[in-house]
Order: C-alpha cells, then sequence, then structure tokens
C-alpha cells in the first residue's frame, strides 16, 4: 500500500513489487535493463518533447544520465556552458573515488563519466540554463544559447559553489595551494603549514582533519568568536597543532610560479597587517547553491538547497527531481553526489514508466 509523503504526494510502491516490466536492473543483475523499460516516442510540435533533461553534469548529473541511458531513454544532458563536469574540473589529483587506486584528475574521471553516459546513448549540450517552467506534464528547460528543451521530466544536479574570498591570488593559486576540500587535497600538505579560512562547523572540522597532516594550522576567522558549535570549538583548542588568528582577514594569497608560500592577513579592529606562512590554503566560508535559476518554483531550504521527500530525490512538482550538492549540504563529496544521482535516475524512470 502507498504511502502519503511529507508533499502530500501518494508515493509508490515498494520497488522490489514493480512488474519484471518495469523494475530497474539491481546491481547484481547483469541484465541490460534498455530493454525492459518501456519509451515513449517522442511528440513533435513547436520543439520535440524528450523522456528526461538532466540539467547539470558533475557527479550527480553524469550517473543519472548513465542510468537513464541505459534505460533507454535518451536523456538529454545541458551540462554547462564554461565549466561542464561541476567542481571537479577545478580539482588536481582526485583519491578518494572508488575504483582508481592510483588515484585520477577531476577533469580526467569527468571526461570518462562523459565518455561512458554518450556511450549510452545520451546527447550532451554544452549550455547554461537560464529558466525553466515546471508547471504542467511537458516541463521547458530555457538555456542561455537560446535553445529550449521540452521534457516529460527534469533531473536537476546543479551542484553548489564554494564561496570565494575574492582576494589576489585566490584563482591564481587554485589546485597549486588554494583548496575548498579538506577531505580531497589535506594529504597533499603533509608536514607543511597551512590556514584554514573560517569560523563555523566546516572550517574547524577542516582544521581537525588538516592537523592529522600539516606541520601546524593556523584558523582565520573575521570575528572575535567562532560560530561554531563549543563541542567543535573544544576539539579544535584542544589540538596542539592548531592555532587561532582572530579579528584578521585575508587579504592576498602569496607564492611563487608553482605554489603558495604565505598569506598577508590584516586586523580588522587595528588595521596591521601580518605576513603569515602557508604552503596550503583551505577556505571554508561557506557553499551557495545553484538554485537561483529555478525562481521559486520548488521548494527550497532556508540555505537555499532544494527539498526533497524523505530519501527519494521526488521534490515537490511531479516529474522534478533533485540529486547532488543543490540538495545534499551536509556531505558534499563526489561519491555521494554520484549515488543520489543514480536514486534520481531511478526515481525518474519509475515516474516515466508509471505515468
Amino acid at each position: 500500500m502507498s504511502e502519503t509523503n511529507i508533499f502530500g504526494i501518494a508515493a509508490p510502491g515498494d520497488a522490489t513489487q514493480a512488474s519484471p516490466a518495469s523494475s530497474p536492473a539491481s546491481s547484481s543483475d547483469a541484465t541490460d535493463v534498455t530493454a525492459q523499460v518501456a519509451v515513449r516516442p517522442a511528440e513533435h510540435g513547436a520543439a520535440a518533447v524528450e523522456n528526461v533533461v538532466v540539467i547539470g553534469s558533475g557527479p550527480a548529473g553524469y550517473t543519472a544520465t548513465i542510468y537513464l541511458a541505459r534505460a533507454g531513454l535518451k536523456p538529454v544532458v545541458v551540462a554547462g556552458a564554461l565549466t561542464p563536469g561541476g567542481q571537479l574540473v577545478n580539482t588536481t589529483e582526485v583519491e578518494n573515488f572508488p575504483g582508481f587506486p592510483d588515484g585520477i584528475m577531476g577533469p580526467d574521471l569527468m571526461e570518462q563519466m562523459q565518455r561512458q553516459a554518450e556511450r549510452f546513448g545520451a546527447r550532451i549540450v554544452f549550455d547554461d540554463v537560464e529558466a525553466v517552467d515546471l508547471n504542467g506534464d511537458v516541463k521547458t528547460v530555457y538555456c542561455s544559447g537560446k535553445q529550449e528543451f521540452r521534457a516529460r521530466a527534469v533531473v536537476v544536479t546543479t551542484g553548489s559553489s564554494y564561496r570565494h574570498l575574492d582576494v589576489p591570488g585566490e584563482i591564481d593559486y587554485g589546485g597549486r595551494g588554494v583548496s575548498f576540500c579538506a577531505t580531497c587535497d589535506g594529504f597533499f600538505f603533509r608536514g607543511k603549514p597551512i590556514v584554514v579560512v573560517g569560523g563555523g562547523d566546516s572550517a574547524l572540522e577542516e582544521a581537525l582533519f588538516l592537523a592529522r597532516f600539516g606541520s601546524s594550522v593556523a584558523v582565520v576567522h573575521r570575528r572575535d568568536e567562532f560560530r561554531a558549535s563549543k563541542i567543535m570549538v573544544e576539539r579544535a583548542v584542544a589540538d596542539d597543532k592548531i592555532d587561532f588568528v582572530m579579528d584578521s582577514v585575508v587579504e592576498s594569497i602569496n607564492g611563487n610560479d608553482s605554489s603558495v608560500e604565505s598569506v598577508t592577513l590584516r586586523n580588522v579592529k587595528t588595521g596591521e597587517e601580518t605576513v603569515l606562512p602557508a604552503n596550503g590554503v583551505f577556505i571554508a566560508i561557506g557553499h551557495e547553491p545553484c538554485t537561483a535559476f529555478l525562481d521559486g518554483q520548488l521548494p527550497l531550504n532556508e540555505r537555499g538547497y532544494i527539498l526533497v521527500d524523505g530519501a527519494s530525490t521526488r521534490t515537490s512538482v511531479p516529474g522534478v527531481f533533485a540529486a547532488g550538492d543543490c540538495v545534499d549540504d551536509t556531505y558534499m563529496q563526489a561519491i555521494s553526489a554520484a549515488g543520489m544521482g543514480c536514486r534520481a535516475a531511478l526515481d525518474a524512470q519509475r515516474y516515466l514508466d508509471e505515468a
């Protein structure tokens, strides 16, 4: 028996109860699901009606696309005009994505995901989405290059972007000392001085993680007290490797032709400037979900992340699904985004099969 979810929409029954003709293959099922799903032909009019459009092309977007394409749904992916592949295209070596024991460069991982999606018939469009109309049974996606796509289902995987300091050297030393992910890059700064910028739980969590690797970790915060939870502050204070530079902001990130060497700090109360040695600068001042283009058509939480129904990827709008860092403000890892992209594809596949 179906249950009513938090949006008042009747949830479909357990996937294990679906008929063999519509049930997606599990990870242990070697049968290609292409033969299992009946695909409704696209309608034609002002524009063809696609089965599904995926907005975004990071790990969540490409994973969803791979599953949708293998199901024979011929998804269209609006991947982005300038940075298709999401944040990983700006990452150097990725060592924590399963299946690559020697690591893999972020851009290479995204290129392989794209090729895998295309192998199964996905159509990749390198453009940006500037608006959507999610009303009705057929949704419309408007791109900045004046293309528009109509589809029976939409999967939103636009991710989030790191908040930047907007100081000299931040862009220049990206991937050469400046990082936004301690889990991804901390290992590369073993035995070296590290600076973490920020005052929330994320900043202190990164500082604690980086203390395992760096010779020292200096936490720079613009106020005289932290926004972080008491327990996180206590843990950081108790770590002998972690020092604190309060009431200070980063004025510039300095270095040579190949790497970061120091940061210039300014005390916001006295105006005094100091230079702090650092080979790694980790910026942890928050994320901004890329959801502005939705223009209020999907419910968001107070931080702008898309709300979904429980552990599913269903939004409050039938036929619209969301996955990855535009939903998840907790884990924000490539592998967790990929897993959520898989779930979004299976949710969308079931919706299309039952529509």
